[in-house]
Parts: structure tokens; C-alpha cells; sequence
């Protein structure tokens, strides 16, 4: 069943179309189809409607009646058009065009209420086999209403009959959840999913409106994804990308880079999974593992002119490009880079190129090479800039990296990325006053921008100063991202300096379990350290030492306690 045309949207007619010729035309009546269409040329839409639809009671003729909700539609007429269909319904029950268009007049004019017994028989008069898909399709057709709620509730009435039935109870099920959860009731539509599951434990369908629903409030929603990923021996490969994208948004690394992990042992054919995961590694620090993922996925994604291939090789072209660069092979940094063809990652391509001439000692020539782009777009300068900053940072250029920022703010002042990059810097620099001044000053214009208050309390925390501000700000940080291991990496800190080591290794153990990460290990070794926990704080600083050798962090904390792993 197809409802998706909107009651404003005419139907592919010209607007100069002959009436088409009815079996029972007589002379008069060509004569008034004649004139109707006339009407429509020379824009006297009422008069041509009025025409076109008495011929269409006349001669009982679909065509007729649709031209006449045609002429209504092009006229934004909706309740004209609105007449015309179910004059056509009254005078031809059993036609399901007349019935689709009436439902989708009704529902463009938000007179839902009005949906249910229709909707009802246009489901009941499908065959068993089609009627899941036509039940499926439903949250498309209701998501430009008005009253989403109203919705949800008038659709769960029109498939009563259909909730408990084996065959299409998942599907009306999921349908009512996206319907629920569209209407802004996330517990509505997890009860939803957990009764389409009830019905089919092996469909994906309550599986994917569950990972939706996923969120700090709704924790109960993942145990839906659960019993779909424990119940089905061969999930469906785009449930594990779906999941391990949610997980990502909840700062759950570990837990996703398993999820995508699974997907090419079970679907080795499965191209994207290869991708994330290679991505992800890379992204971890580990980039002798991540090649061979981003190689797999070369080979089974050939070179296309569809964009998504496209786009996907471009990444794993730069990913490989970056892994060359780190093992200082910039020659074959620079042939990965060359495969690229896209025209719309040049950018891209050249900021790749200006990182391996700044790892080479040729800074000036990369900095350059990125002033040389050309600025088609906002979104090209901002790249620019973004590019040039981390280029800055990553060769120990602070003081020129904070000043390249000082200017875009003076031109963005309301900038939150511009303000917390700077201020980012500025504590590296020591610049301890404008690090603060700052940081409040995001706050303050953006009061749910988590990493303001994350940095600002961390800082207070290394420096062991203002310790109960210190874990407010990181507290509140964690409302607005409570799975963020970063922040609990800040949380843990705080814990040691003021003296709950205990705590501080709970923390910083879980904390190091989600995201493997250097900072995160130079903390939970101080604090094992600290502890007498000396092997176990060598094991972990050296698993730090393997994710990413030139950590600052980790760099200072080793110097600091005379420690060589």
C-alpha cells in the first residue's frame, strides 16, 4: 500500500491533459469536459472542478474523478479535492485508488480522526502476505501530521484486529512504537517494541525501534536489542551497525568496536562493518590492526560512481594514508592519498598532504599549502582553520595555534568549538586565567555544552585546587553525557586528589574498560601506584605506552614518579 502523496502534492498530471474519453460521452458531455479543462488554462480552477466532477457522477469514470481531485489539489483546494474522493469512493466501493487517495486528503488536513474505519479496510482488503509491508509504510504516511499523538492512537485502533495475529502483530506493533515514539513517548513505544517482540522474538523490526528509543532515560530499551542479537543465530548485519552506532553516541567504544566485530565474523561479506571497525581502531590507536580491515573493505567495495562507495573509500583511503604516515613511509602516505578521484574531497585530500609535509619538518610549506585552498564554502574556510590549528598543535605551535583562534572568535564571538578549542590550548600554554575566562564564557551562552564543564573541573583537578568545584562541574558534565569514559576519567581524578583511592580505581578501571586510552591509563597507574599497586600500575601504564607512545599525559606522569615501564 503507497501513501506517501501528501492531499497538497497533485497527482503527475498536466494540468493541459485531455479529459479522458468515457465509453457513455455523448456530444454534450464532451462539450463540458471541454470546457472544463478550458477553465484550467485559463485559471478558473472552481469552475473547471465543477465541470469535471459532474462528468465523473455522469459516466461513473476513475479517470473523472481523479482529474477533478487533480484541479482541486493544483488549487490548493483541500476539501474540494477532499469532496471529490469520496464522491468516487460512494460511487466505486471496492476501488482501492479511491479509498488510498481519500486517506491521504484526510490526513494531509489533519482531520485524523476521521482515518481509522477507512484505514482499517484499506489493511483488511490486502492479501495476508502483502499486509506487514502496508503496515510498515504507516509512520511515513503519519509523520507530517499535526497531532502526532492523536495519530499514534487512531492508527493503534484501525490495526486492533491485527495486533495479536501472528503474521502481522510484529509489524503493527513496531508500527504503533514509531508511531509513540514520533508523538514524544519514548515509554509508550518501548512497551510497543517489547510487545512486537512477544510476537516474533527473531524480528528485527523491535530490535531497530529499541535501538532508537536508547538513551539515558530509557535503559530498559537495550534489553530488546539483547534478546534479538541472544534469540537470532544470524542477526541481521544492519541491527549490529545500528546498535554499535548507539553505543558510539553513548560513549561506549569498547562496547561497539565488539558489535562490529561480530558483524564480520558472522557476515564476512558485509562490507561497511570493515570499514567502521578499521576506523575505529585507527581511532584507538592501533594502526597496525586497523589496516587490515580497511584493506578487506577495498576489496569488496570496487571503485563506483555511487556516492556511498565513494565516500567510503575516500575514508579508508585517508585512514591508510594516516597509517602510513605513522610509521614515517610518506611516500606510500602519499599513494594511498593519490587514489583519491573524488573531486569534493580535495580539501580532505590536501589536508592529509599538509600533515606529512609538517611530520617531515617542512611546517612552513604545509601551513602554506593549506592557506593555497580555494574557499567555496563556509564549510571549506572552517575546515581551513581547523586543519591549520591541529596542524599547529600537533608540532608544538600553542602560541601560534591559540593567537589563529583569537582571530576566528574576534570574527565568530558566539563560536562554542572555537571557545573550547582556545581555552583547550590556553591551559597548555599555562594561561590557567584565560582557560577559565573562557570556559565560563561557554557555559554561559551554551549551558549543555558538557565539555566545558568536564575541562574546566578536570583542570582545577590536576592542579589540586578547588576540588569540591572541581567534581560539581564534572557531576554535572555527567548529566548531560553519563556514559562519556573521558569525563569519568575526570570524575576518578578528582576521587584521588582528594584522597578516596578506592573509589578513584573503580572508576578509572571502568572508565579504562570502555575506551582504552593513554590519559585514562597514566591516571589509573598514578592512583594504583600510589597504592602500592606497582605491578599492576606497570601493566597498565605499558598497555598505555602501546596505544600511543607520545601521550603527553602519560609522558609527564612517568617523569614525574621516575617510572620506566
Amino acid at each position: 500500500m503507497s501513501l506517501g502523496v501528501g492531499a497538497q502534492e497533485p497527482s503527475p498530471r498536466v494540468s493541459d491533459e485531455p479529459a479522458p474519453a468515457a465509453s457513455s460521452m455523448d456530444a454534450a458531455l464532451f462539450y463540458q469536459l471541454l470546457l472544463g479543462e478550458l477553465n484550467v488554462q485559463e485559471n478558473e480552477p472552481g469552475t473547471a472542478y465543477s465541470l469535471v466532477l459532474d462528468a465523473a457522477r455522469k459516466t461513473n469514470d476513475a479517470d473523472l474523478y481523479q482529474r477533478a481531485v487533480d484541479i482541486a489539489l493544483q488549487s490548493r483546494a483541500g476539501e474540494a479535492a477532499l469532496q471529490a474522493a469520496r464522491a468516487w469512493q460512494l460511487a466505486q466501493p471496492a476501488s482501492r485508488e479511491a479509498r488510498r487517495i481519500t486517506l491521504q486528503i484526510l490526513i494531509a488536513l489533519n482531520r485524523i480522526s476521521e482515518v481509522p474505519a477507512l484505514l482499517a479496510t484499506e489493511i483488511d482488503t490486502l492479501p495476508l502476505q502483502e499486509r506487514s509491508a502496508a503496515i510498515a509504510a504507516l509512520p511515513r504516511v503519519f509523520a507530517r501530521a499535526s497531532d502526532k499523538p492523536l495519530a499514534a492512537r487512531v492508527v493503534e485502533q484501525a490495526l486492533a484486529d491485527h495486533l495479536g495475529h501472528p503474521a502481522t502483530g510484529e509489524a503493527a506493533w513496531t508500527t504503533i512504537g514509531r508511531l509513540r515514539l514520533l508523538a514524544d513517548n519514548p515509554e509508550g513505544a518501548l512497551d510497543a517494541a517489547r510487545r512486537a517482540q512477544a510476537v516474533n522474538p527473531r524480528t528485527e523490526g523491535a530490535a531497530l525501534l529499541a535501538i532508537e528509543i536508547m538513551g539515558p532515560g530509557q535503559p530498559l530499551a537495550e534489553s530488546v536489542v539483547h534478546k534479538y542479537l541472544e534469540t537470532e543465530t544470524r542477526p541481521e548485519p544492519e541491527v549490529r551497525m545500528a546498535y554499535a552506532r548507539a553505543l558510539l553516541n553513548a560513549q561506549r567504544p569498547a562496547e561497539a568496536l565488539t558489535q562490529f566485530q561480530k558483524i564480520t565474523i558472522e557476515r564476512a561479506a558485509y562490507a561497511p562493518a570493515w570499514l567502521a571497525l578499521g576506523l575505529m581502531q585507527l581511532q584507538g590507536n592501533q594502526p597496525d590492526r586497523a589496516e587490515a580491515p580497511l584493506q578487506r573493505y577495498l576489496e569488496l567495495v570496487p571503485a563506483t560512481e555511487e556516492e556511498a562507495s565513494r565516500r567510503g573509500r575516500t575514508e579508508a583511503f585517508l585512514a591508510l594514508s594516516q597509517i602510513a604516515e605513522s610509521r614515517k613511509d610518506f611516500a606510500g602516505a602519499g599513494r594511498w592519498l593519490d587514489r583519491i578521484e573524488n573531486p569534493d574531497d580535495r580539501i580532505n585530500v590536501l589536508a592529509r598532504r599538509a600533515a606529512i609535509l609538517a611530520r617531515q619538518g617542512q611546517l612552513k610549506q604545509a601551513r602554506e599549502l593549506i592557506h593555497s585552498w580555494p574557499e567555496r564554502t563556509p564549510a571549506d574556510a572552517r575546515l581551513k582553520l581547523t586543519t591549520e590549528v591541529q596542524l599547529l598543535r600537533d608540532n608544538r605551535q600553542l602560541d601560534a595555534a591559540f593567537e589563529l583562534l583569537g582571530a576566528a572568535i574576534e570574527r565568530e564571538p558566539g563560536d562554542a568549538d572555537l571557545l573550547y578549542d582556545q581555552a583547550l590550548i590556553a591551559e597548555k600554554l599555562g594561561k590557567f586565567d584565560v582557560m577559565e575566562r573562557l570556559l565560563r564564557r561557554l557555559i554561559a551562552a551554551k549551558p549543555d555544552y558538557h565539555h566545558a564543564y568536564n575541562a574546566l573541573g578536570y583542570s582545577f583537578a590536576e592542579r589540586n585546587l578547588r576540588l569540591d568545584e572541581a567534581r560539581q562541574l564534572i557531576t554535572k558534565a555527567l548529566e548531560f553525557a553519563p556514559d562519556d569514559p573521558m569525563i569519568k576519567d575526570s570524575l576518578g581524578w578528582v576521587e584521588f586528589r582528594t584522597g578516596n583511592s578506592a573509589e578513584a580505581v573503580r572508576i578509572l578501571q571502568g572508565a579504562f574498560k570502555e575506551r582504552p586510552d593513554a590519559d585514562i591509563a597514566a591516571h589509573l597507574g598514578e592512583v594504583l601506584w600510589s597504592a602500592g599497586q606497582r605491578e599492576q600500575a606497570l601493566t597498565i601504564w605499558k598497555e598505555g605506552l602501546l596505544l600511543s607512545p607520545d601521550n603527553d599525559t602519560l609522558a609527564e606522569t612517568l617523569k614525574r614518579l621516575r617510572v620506566k615501564p
